[in-house]
């Protein structure tokens, strides 16, 4: 063998092994998942870090809905006791979701209020005790010390996190959409969310508010502001300070977060200020589409050229009433599309031919095919990802939180229309489906969101991994956090800075004033005396 093809092999062997050595060193990573669609947000993150050959325990209650922890997979799960049971959850959020959807509509504010308080009573309750299940295990505590973690990633959904990462000394990263109005990121992450041109995630306004639409904002920034403030006080800061054995707060254990990790982006988002650890990753589970079932896609292709619509209301609703149900099945009978509906409930006495009803649908890889026309959505931030990253227009049904919203941020780039649940009729819902099919503007501009979406250096899962183990490179990503966060609220807002300057202000006016009195009396002793000798 001839020395070149000698030296070539070697540098092939050599390349390979410092391939294999990087590959086997993997850190520890603890991650607490939230529940429903935001575990199958997270899941991805963390199959892809199981694939980067990282450690990955998932830390999960027993009571947990929505998390399959006796499945096997690729990550391990850590499963603490807690002393309620998993129909506790479901009931507390089945009970609200059907308010919501229900009666909330011909309540009073003054009522809708109470409820939510209500709601936050009781999750608050379940959430503590979940608290406790984890600190007041002094086992497991012990387990977590042994194992040595090198980042903890969680959802802001499971509480003490933040507390449990901060004991424990491990660098923390939170991947979340957006807590109430951004109080949690604008008070505890320090993000600058000037009022004037970042309307709050409830209302229904854009970067672009008329005098009296940066007066409702403001307020509604002031009142979400002492809500969390009086929620926290309330509740979280005592239970935190005595945990850790000494005065702290909520805002302060999670202001330590390394990397904050919002799940949205610019295609969706409006412009506004963020900070070197805010990442955002919108659409990081969004996948290219894979071949549907055979079933399913048999059924597709009879649809022939006029097409498919999706219709899925999220994972949360098991039912609808009768009355509701069977306005849809009208309304989707009436199109000459074929229509697959993700549905578990009794199925509609009117369900028409081209309609179908499964427990469960591929919804990413139906959004994907080049038959779907339109996807009809309660607009819950993953589903509305899927369809910008394929470019589907929207018929936008929002039940409940960041829904509305997501819809009217969509329905303002032009690329979704919006019906009333508590409201519509079959006609309202007709219309709707007929005008973004038919009218070639909402596929255009969904397509102008999709191309931005996907206009970018990295994928936004390979942001989100790429910041996880950035952390775990480097013990913790401190140096990317504002000083804002060693500041009181007056130092933030320059308070002492303005009190100082008034102060000096008005001695340099009393000294002037006293002074300028000092010589008007000279001036006019003087001129007495003038006087007086002529």
């Amino acid at each position: 063998m001839c020395p070149s093809v000698m030296v070539s092999v070697r540098l092939c062997v050599a390349l390979l092994l410092l391939c294999a050595c990087r590959r086997t060193r993997g850190g520890k990573v603890l991650v607490f998942p939230g529940e429903y669609s935001h575990w199958l947000n997270m899941r991805v993150v963390v199959e892809e870090l199981v694939e980067r050959n990282h450690s990955v325990t998932v830390m999960v209650c027993s009571a947990s809905p929505s998390v399959k922890y006796t499945k096997p997979e690729g990550f391990s799960f850590m499963v603490y006791n807690v002393p309620f049971e998993k129909h506790e959850w479901e009931s507390l959020t089945d009970d609200f979701l059907s308010y919501w959807m229900y009666e909330a509509l011909n309540a009073s504010t003054l009522q809708v209020g109470l409820k939510i308080h209500e709601v936050f009573g009781r999750m608050t309750a379940l959430q503590l005790q979940m608290c406790d299940s984890l600190f007041h295990n002094s086992e497991l505590m012990d387990n977590l010390r042994r194992l040595k973690f090198d980042a903890v990633l969680s959802d802001p959904m499971i509480p003490c996190t933040d507390l449990l990462a901060d004991i424990l000394n491990v660098p923390l990263i939170v991947s979340l959409r957006f807590s109430f109005g951004m109080a949690m990121e604008r008070h505890c992450g320090q993000i600058p969310a000037p009022p004037s041109y970042v309307p709050s995630p409830p209302l229904m306004y854009t970067d672009q508010m008329s005098f009296f639409e940066r007066v409702h904002n403001f307020i509604t920034y002031m009142i979400q502001s002492f809500i969390f403030y009086l929620h926290c006080l309330l509740t979280l800061d005592k239970y935190y300070s005595k945990i850790k054995g000494e005065p702290t707060t909520f805002c302060e254990t999670m202001g330590k977060a390394d990397i904050w990790l919002i799940r949205t982006y610019w295609d969706l988002e409006y412009p506004r200020p963020f900070l070197p650890n805010f990442k955002f990753v919108g659409g990081l589970h969004c996948k290219p589409a894979k071949p549907l079932p055979d079933a399913i896609e048999e059924f597709v292709q009879s649809s022939g050229d006029d097409g498919i619509v999706v219709l899925s209301l999220g994972s949360m609703v098991k039912n609808l009433t009768k009355d509701r149900g069977n306005k849809i099945a009208t309304a989707l009978g009436q199109i000459p599309q074929k229509v697959l509906w993700r549905y578990n409930g009794e199925k509609p006495e009117t369900l028409a031919p081209n309609t179908r009803v499964y427990n469960w649908i591929p919804q990413n890889d139906l959004l994907g095919h080049p038959k779907t026309k339109a996807f009809i959505t309660h607009g819950g931030t993953n589903g509305l990802y899927e369809a910008i990253y394929h470019g589907v227009p929207l018929v936008g049904v929002p039940l409940f939180g960041d829904q509305y919203n997501n819809i009217f941020q969509i329905i303002n780039k032009g690329a979704a229309t919006l019906v009333d649940f508590n409201k519509m009729t079959s006609e309202d819902l007709l219309d709707a489906l007929n005008g973004v099919i038919n009218n070639s503007s909402y596929k255009e501009n969904m397509m102008k969101l999709s191309r931005i979406h996907h206009d970018q250096p990295e994928s936004p899962l390979e942001t989100a991994v790429f910041w996880v183990e950035f952390v775990m490179r480097n013990k913790g990503a401190k140096h990317l956090r504002v000083q804002a966060h060693n500041l009181s609220w007056y130092q933030y807002h320059c308070l002492d800075v303005a009190a100082a300057l008034f102060v000096v202000l008005l001695l340099v006016i009393v000294v002037c004033v006293k002074m300028g009195t000092i010589c008007f009396r000279k001036c006019c002793k003087r001129t007495q005396a003038r006087l007086k000798t002529e």
